[in-house]
């Protein structure tokens, strides 16, 4: 059994009946077998399983534990380059590593966070110049707009004046929530127009800006400009040659621990 078959135990949708014979039917495990091998999972690769529930957003307590052991394990395996940029702020640039790594190991393309320009709400104010008419001599007669002899600055008098006004955020455009998915619609795959035009038949080729996933990845300027919050003098060169590699390191490791997880799962439900 796949380790995400198990989340369906999480959820159940309803009762589910069967004439097929236990021996041989996939759901021959029961609800409490599934749970029991999830507790042997958890005693031999508990780290990647933390890792795949927070991920799958079954535990918030799993994601938290997963993120402090990759904190934990960052400080302990950081390079010495790292640690001697980091100085006294090893432990809070471990940590904001370890969630971003985490962040970018739980990305997919039904992934959104919050719109930090509107706060979520779809809406923003900006500043808009408008042009008002006022009359300083008093109201102007019915008659003056019938004459040609009397002009309209005669009576009137124009002010600019600069107001603030609602809007719709520009960043998430009114959605209050900005999405990884790519342009590509989150398959991966888009239409080669060319190849389609020269066989006459749809020709789908890789999305080269999502290289196939379905969603953009967390940038590694975001990673640093979060970084130099607290390490102001972390120039791109350092942070390129020495920590970006790291980072990776750490997203790689969420990867790895989960593989682990669904490979103990996998052994403990087939005996």
């Amino acid at each position: 059994m796949k380790l995400e078959s198990s989340l369906k135990h999480f959820s159940p949708q309803g009762m589910h009946i069967s004439d097929s014979v236990k021996g041989t039917s996939p759901d021959r495990l029961t609800g409490t077998d599934v749970m029991a091998a999830i507790g042997t999972t958890s005693s031999r690769a508990r780290f990647g399983l933390a890792a795949f529930f927070g991920k799958t957003g079954i535990s918030k307590s799993d994601e938290q534990l997963a993120v402090q052991v990759l904190a934990r394990h960052a400080m302990e395996k950081a390079p010495k380059n790292v640690r001697k940029a980091a100085g006294g702020e090893l432990g809070w640039c471990m940590l904001m590593l370890a969630q971003f790594a985490f962040a970018e190991y739980s990305r997919s393309a039904a992934t959104s966070v919050t719109c930090r320009s509107c706060s979520g709400t779809g809406r923003t104010t900006r500043e808009q110049v408008t042009r008002k008419v006022s009359y300083p001599w008093g109201k102007a007669p019915y008659w003056a707009s019938r004459s040609r002899a009397v002009r309209p600055s005669d009576w009137e008098l124009w002010t600019e004046v600069t107001e603030i006004v609602p809007a719709v955020c520009d960043a998430c455009e009114g959605k209050g929530a900005i999405s990884a998915r790519c342009r590509c619609g989150g398959k991966g795959e888009v239409l080669d127009r060319k190849a389609t035009k020269d066989r006459g038949a749809p020709v789908f080729k890789t999305c080269e800006r999502c290289s196939g996933n379905g969603f953009s990845a967390v940038s590694s300027a975001t990673v640093h400009r979060a970084i130099l919050k607290r390490l102001p003098d972390l120039h791109q060169s350092s942070w390129s040659r020495n920590w970006k590699p790291f980072f990776e390191i750490l997203v790689g490791i969420c990867h790895h621990g989960e593989k682990q997880a669904a490979n103990e799962f996998e052994k403990t439900t087939s005996s």
